[in-house]
């Protein structure tokens, strides 16, 4: 089969590395190349991807920070949208790429980062959830609740906790809690009717 860009976009999610880097290095993908040498722990030629993908591409300076961090070198701080747009989606590719060093030195940053933007806490709350890390996932949702607590979509992700652990008091508080802070926050009523069908 002939690559194009979104087939090797889909070989690079699904961690077909080598299915993919031929094609990223001969068509001038600088940001995806240095994805492939990440996730194949060459991190030196990752780094050298992103700093030149920097030039043309937002999300390299997020990917080189995140490099520089997994080298020990020193990094420039991330911004308040590259924290938003960017970490959540690649603590889960680290993930699923079973990279736990990279994920726990990430993490290792996360009272940092929140300085710089206070809802990181949800952000790896939710990652670590959809991951079905749920123990780590509701270590950082309660850490949010602790420091961003209006924030109705946190206490809705703590309602789904609760729900998937068929603790229905505490989905039930959570949800309420939810619709508190933003009383039409619809899946907060879906998941209170889930609740009462479930009890």
């Amino acid at each position: 089969m002939v690559l194009d860009y979104n087939n090797a976009k889909q070989k690079l999610l699904t961690f077909d590395i080598d299915g993919c880097q031929r094609f990223f290095a001969e068509n001038g993908c600088l940001l995806e190349l240095g994805y492939c040498f990440l996730l194949s722990d060459n991190l030196k030629d990752a780094r050298a991807a992103f700093i030149q993908a920097r030039e043309f591409d937002k999300r390299a300076n997020w990917a080189l920070f995140m490099t520089n961090l997994f080298l020990n070198l020193p990094a420039d701080y991330p911004s308040y949208f590259e924290l938003r747009n960017f970490l959540e989606i690649d603590l889960n590719i680290l993930i699923q790429a079973g990279k736990g060093e990279f994920v726990e030195k990430l993490i290792s940053y996360a009272d940092f980062f929140y300085t710089i933007n206070p809802e990181v806490y949800k952000y790896l709350g939710r990652v670590f959830l959809n991951n079905d890390l749920e123990q780590y996932g509701y270590f950082f949702l309660m850490r949010a609740k602790d420091y961003f607590y209006n924030d109705p979509e946190l206490h809705y992700l703590l309602a789904e906790f609760f729900f998937n652990k068929k603790d229905f008091k505490e989905a039930k508080k959570y949800a309420q809690t939810c619709l508190e802070v933003l009383p039409e926050y619809f899946p907060a009523k879906k998941m209170l009717e889930k609740i009462a069908d479930a009890v």
